[in-house]
């Protein structure tokens, strides 16, 4: 790809990035703010735990399981009328962001459960041993506990989010699939295809290197 045609997509790259931040962002805080309140009810409602509840556990397990055996594509294909009815639109970035959430709640929300695992059990026992009631004991002894995990589970996240909205850009979503379908595939340009493919491996390490350090840093071992 010469020097002018890469001026020339500049703006377009700009704004494939743009994207592809815009939804992964948002299906990230949507996968935080309820995936890991399902990553609590599956550890604590398991056998054993102080609020067991089997039913409770098979129904969360069964629905996160189900999700997570979808591939992705299918899954997006699936969620077009649901997308449509709530965006009244299934093209764009906040289309892509709809599938992209209900994929990373399940993902996020068994990451978190196998963080709160990790957590020592005697430190739970002794919690419960004292009367401590149970918003107590996930509000003061698993979610700082499990911090490190629970974090390093979001960056392994966020990086299944990414090449997921790649995938999304192939079918409208925008982005720097789309980026890489209309300019690189259909124009049989590789240099924009190994463009795309420099960003997202920049966009995985960025992400990474952020994770690694925010881990470390909040890690009581």
């Amino acid at each position: 790809m010469s020097i002018d045609t890469l001026v020339e997509l500049l703006p377009d790259m700009i704004k494939a990035f743009k994207e592809t931040l815009f939804m992964v962002g948002i299906s990230l805080l949507i996968a935080i703010a309820v995936g890991i309140p399902i990553g609590i009810l599956l550890f604590v409602s398991d056998k054993g735990l102080f609020s067991e509840n089997r039913l409770l556990n098979t129904v969360l397990g069964f629905v996160a399981n189900m999700i997570r055996s979808i591939p992705f594509l299918i899954l997006l294909v699936l969620l077009l009328p649901v997308t449509d009815w709530i965006l009244g639109t299934t093209i764009g970035p906040a289309a892509a962001a709809v599938p992209l959430s209900v994929a990373a709640i399940p993902f996020y929300a068994r990451l978190v459960e196998s963080s709160l695992r990790e957590v020592n059990k005697g430190v739970i026992e002794a919690a419960v041993a004292v009367g401590a009631k149970p918003w107590l004991i996930i509000k003061d002894v698993l979610l700082p506990e499990a911090k490190s995990g629970i974090i390093s589970g979001l960056t392994i996240t966020a990086i299944s989010l990414l090449g997921f909205s790649a995938m999304a850009g192939t079918v409208g979503g925008g982005g720097i699939g789309d980026l890489a379908i209309r300019f690189g595939y259909y124009r049989y340009d590789n240099g924009v295809l190994f463009t795309t493919v420099i960003l997202l491996i920049a966009l995985v390490q960025i992400i990474q290197l952020i994770g690694d350090w925010a881990a470390r840093r909040v890690d009581k071992r």
